[in-house]
């Protein structure tokens, strides 16, 4: 079993390129013990990253996080989000202790903007700064934002400390390689690719299924290998069940021929010229 490829941060911190999402979980109690398991094992076989939000499962998500890193919260590198109507200067305060009650942590090691609301950039970001300075959070970052919001970020002049932009980006969603991703590059900012299976539907893909047959694997693994090819790309697919789980971590050990790699690019062709992010 190979080990996971990592990716570095613009403050040098290295984090696995592959780590575990967790969009829809803590929904129900029926479900939460499976999820907690799939989590543990997860982070076991080495993808120690975990990404969470205060809007899934109206917390109930970071509480499954929690149960999942208890006894072994040093090794695991955790994400969650704050909701942009929670954003401003005493507000981001106020959500990220709530997050950290549930995860029942003392710090996240990322912290984002879940997406731009109306709030003023500033006050968000002198909210993250704040929280760094106590403690709270190691760093911060941001979500679905395109082209303009980065640039809108960038005129608050504090945009330099922005270490990662989560964004919808999959085999069938590549508008932000003729888009948003150059400008990520060019100011060091690392792409969290959310939702990799298109919530499933990607896994669909007749073209997807030939092709992972040809190549002798499985949709879930080819999808997530090719993102694993990408440049400064975390991928953060939700595994809720240990079979899920071993699908994904199954990336790490399948070679990409340069033969399949011409197939997917065949049937999910790259963008042309630039496109507006999209957003689930």
């Amino acid at each position: 079993m190979r080990r996971i490829p990592g990716v570095t941060l613009k403050d040098g911190t290295g984090v696995p390129a592959l780590g575990l999402g967790t969009w829809r979980m803590g929904e129900a109690r029926a479900t939460r013990a499976a999820e907690v398991r799939a989590l543990v094992h997860g982070i076991e076989l080495g993808l120690a990253l975990v990404d969470t939000a205060e809007m899934y499962g109206d917390g109930g998500a970071e509480e499954v996080v929690g149960d999942a890193i208890a006894g072994r919260r040093d090794r695991v590198f955790v994400v969650s989000k704050v909701l942009p109507q929670n954003a401003g200067r005493r507000a981001t305060i106020t959500a990220c202790e709530r997050s950290l009650a549930r995860l029942r942590t003392d710090r996240l090691d990322l912290y984002l903007l879940h997406w731009r609301g109306g709030i003023p950039l500033v006050e968000t970001v002198e909210a993250f700064e704040r929280l760094v300075r106590d403690g709270k959070i190691r760093r911060w970052g941001v979500s679905n934002f395109d082209v303009g919001d980065l640039h809108d970020l960038a005129r608050t002049g504090r945009h330099a400390s922005c270490v990662a932009n989560q964004i919808l980006y999959h085999l069938a969603q590549r508008g932000p390689e003729a888009g948003v991703l150059r400008g990520m590059a060019h100011d060091q900012i690392v792409a969290m690719a959310y939702s990799p299976f298109d919530q499933g539907r990607l896994l669909e893909s007749k073209p997807l299924a030939a092709i992972a047959r040809d190549a002798g694997t499985t949709a879930p693994t080819l999808a997530i290998a090719w993102l694993l090819t990408r440049p400064e790309v975390i991928a953060v697919p939700k595994a809720a069940r240990i079979g899920h789980v071993d699908a994904i971590r199954a990336a790490i050990d399948f070679d990409l021929d340069p033969r399949v790699l011409e197939k997917l690019d065949a049937a999910f062709p790259p963008p042309q010229r630039p496109t507006p992010l999209a957003m689930l």
